[in-house]
């Protein structure tokens, strides 16, 4: 009786306010459990929290013991000894030789915001101690990822004696074994995972098989602050501040603030600080690049992680995907304010370009998706720097792991992206290795491959057969988890702005997620160059309404908010932001559920 009893499945968790299924196909449940919500009372008694932000901390790991560092997360308490890292003191000594020889160093650094603010940090870091480097970005289209071995012969040749990889490089065995060939030394420091090293002199990577300092959530560019910090240290122990001011790595944390969200890694304690501080050193304009890009972008208020993953971060990617991989880098560093502005300008022409690429491309693959189908797989003429933007809309979308792939007339170029409890990527490398990809590699969220396009039809098959039970497993156990209910009255700057202080957002630390009961849909006015966003007012019973946004509401969401009149549940996130100078409460709409249907469900 007793084994029978321990074995039993655990009951379905009751869904909130009934709402088993939404119209996105989610069911709602409490964040909290009962000894959340305990830890949420303690947490408003003790710091003098109001309900909301308690339950909101609450339900992101946030204890009375943990609270004095989850609440306002400082570098000075949280910054690791470089010392940790495998290798770190041995970058830090090879590059501290190099400044003091005057060697010709070259920065080799991925194509992405991470890797373009790991060059600029890098080198202003190396400038401020006077030494002089080169910087060359791949291109995404014609180099692909990291080093090639052709990369590492043309650097030889224009001359160097040393190159440093930055957020790429720690698995190019072949590319590094020519560049030592070639008589150069290597250093990298990245963050991927690797299961073998290359031949570099030193490789300094959280997540090599035998580092164990811990830092495997930093971004690129947050391990090369470390590695600086590193660099800065062995300097003053070799007496170079004697009659010089150290340089000032604090302000360079605009730079890890942008790649840190851009690269959407957790928002872990030092990853906020990080974030954090580099918003403030990014309040005062300290660097031309980031500056002209936020004149451009028409930032005119204070900047924060939302501006920083949504609109800075798509501007600086947007020279890799469809223009010049180097302009982000060139930007961040560049000293010279009419070439910053140029930049700018540039970089914000290619990002409506950009954007308009991905519309025309979504439209035709949303045409030929199959909802029905457990994985979603396109292909089209399309440019292959928005096929992975164009996966991720599939995925948000239709709520399953999707591939696009820009096809050309030998070979087709694509971007899984996947939902959690999918590994998409261990899917694409064994079809990989079985021959069946000419090649391909990722992880469990999202992948690339290169594919002959008569074998598309074979990889659907195959895929399908490999992933439909976790895609119906991780589909039947979605859910969206709700911090808290509210009325549309209670959600206001005030509230806006509470929430927001206990910040940043970001992946490994969601959003808080509010429901509003039983609103009816006063308005619903399309807005955007497309039409395809909602401006809505939210109204309830007792007359009292709010302000919201519901955005590329063409799919179920923006179906079910067309109908106006009738009850829904609507599950929003609030942001604080502000308008023509005002600050206000910023609402966006993230699901919806039928009322009545929920009631009925429940009863």
């Amino acid at each position: 009786m007793s084994q029978s009893l321990s074995t039993a499945p655990a009951p379905d968790p009751v869904p909130l306010l009934g709402v088993a299924r939404s119209v996105s196909g989610r069911r709602w449940l409490r964040r909290l459990d009962v000894a959340g919500e305990r830890t949420a009372t303690a947490l408003a008694q003790r710091h003098t929290l109001s309900d909301i932000a308690a339950r909101v901390l609450a339900g992101r790991g946030v204890t009375l013991e943990n609270a004095a560092t989850e609440l306002a997360p400082k570098i000075r308490d949280l910054l690791p000894d470089p010392s940790r890292l495998t290798d770190g003191d041995a970058v830090a000594t090879r590059l501290a030789d190099a400044v003091e020889r005057g060697e010709r160093i070259v920065l080799f650094a991925d194509y992405d915001v991470d890797g373009a603010t790991s060059a600029a940090l890098v080198s202003r870091t190396l400038a401020a101690l006077g030494a002089a480097c080169r910087i060359v970005i791949p291109d995404r289209i014609t180099d692909g990822y990291g080093p090639s071995v052709a990369a590492m012969h043309e650097i030889a040749d224009a001359g160097a004696d040393l190159v440093v990889c930055l957020d790429c490089g720690a698995g190019a065995i072949e590319p590094v074994a020519a560049a030592k060939e070639r008589g150069l030394d290597l250093l990298v420091i990245d963050h991927h995972p690797v299961d073998a090293l290359a031949p570099a002199d030193a490789i300094v990577n959280p997540n090599r098989p035998d580092d164990l300092s811990g830092l495997g959530d930093l971004a690129a560019v947050g391990v090369a602050f470390v590695a600086m910090v590193g660099l800065v240290r062995e300097m003053r122990r070799r007496g170079r501040f004697a009659a010089s001011p150290e340089p000032n790595l604090l302000a360079l944390l605009d730079c890890v603030a942008l790649g840190t969200v851009a690269d959407v890694v957790p928002l872990t304690p030092l990853n906020r600080a990080f974030v954090a501080t580099g918003l403030t050193a990014m309040a005062r304009r300290t660097n031309p690049g980031l500056s002209a890009l936020a004149t451009v972008s028409r930032l005119g208020g204070p900047i924060d992680a939302t501006h920083l993953g949504y609109v800075l971060g798509p501007r600086i990617n947007a020279g890799g995907r469809i223009g010049d991989s180097r302009l982000g880098a060139r930007l961040l560093t560049s000293e010279d304010p009419a070439e910053t502005e140029r930049i700018a300008e540039l970089l914000d022409r290619l990002n409506r370009e950009r954007r308009a690429l991905e519309t025309d491309a979504l439209a035709e693959a949303e045409a030929m998706a199959d909802p029905d189908a457990p994985l979603i797989v396109v292909a089209g003429t399309w440019h292959k720097g928005v096929v992975g933007l164009v996966a991720a809309r599939l995925k948000e979308r239709y709520r399953r792991p999707a591939i696009a792939i820009a096809l050309e007339a030998d070979a087709g170029t694509g971007s899984a992206r996947s939902i959690r409890g999918v590994d998409i990527g261990a899917a694409i490398r064994e079809a990989a290795a079985d021959g069946l990809l000419i090649k391909g590699g990722g992880h469990a969220m999202a992948a690339g491959l290169t594919v002959a396009p008569e074998r598309i039809a074979r990889l659907v098959d195959r895929l399908t057969d490999r992933l439909a039970g976790e895609i119906a497993a991780a589909r039947a156990a979605d859910s969206l988890k709700i911090d808290a209910i509210a009325s549309p009255g209670a959600i206001d700057e005030t509230l806006a702005r509470a929430l927001s202080a206990l910040g940043p957002w970001g992946a490994g630390r969601p959003k808080p997620v509010l429901a509003l009961e039983g609103v009816t849909v006063d308005s619903a006015v399309p807005v955007g160059a497309a039409g395809d966003s909602l401006r809505l007012r939210l109204g309830a019973l007792g007359g009292a309404s709010v302000e919201a946004m519901a955005f590329r509401a063409n799919g179920p969401i923006g179906e079910r908010l067309r109908r106006r009149g009738t009850a829904v549940h609507v599950a929003v996130e609030v942001s604080h932001g502000s308008f023509r100078g005002v600050p206000r409460a910023e609402v966006c709409v993230v699901d919806v559920a039928d009322a009545a249907a929920a009631m009925s469900r429940a009863a």
